[in-house]
């Protein structure tokens, strides 16, 4: 699956975007998180506050225990604001 990551999110990270294939043990979009803050400080640094981060599943807004089978495209982005 395609993962997209954007504003503070990409920054942290150091990318906008990778496919992956994580483990059968990750269902969830929280899984997915707890799973890529695993693979480096930088992806730690990113999702240290799984609570503020939203996602989108396919372009559609998701909660974070959305399970994530079947998903083309995951996308991890901070909180918006308008002004």
């Amino acid at each position: 699956m395609k993962i997209k990551y954007f504003a503070w999110v990409r920054e942290r990270v150091g990318t906008s975007e990778e496919t992956i294939e994580p483990p059968a043990d990750v269902k969830t979009v929280a899984d997915l998180m707890a799973w890529l803050a695993k693979r480096s400080e930088a992806y730690a640094h990113a999702f240290e506050t799984p609570r503020v981060i939203r996602a989108a599943i396919d372009h559609a807004h998701v909660k974070s225990d959305t399970m994530i089978a079947g998903a083309h495209e995951i996308a991890f982005f901070p909180p918006m604001t308008g002004g």
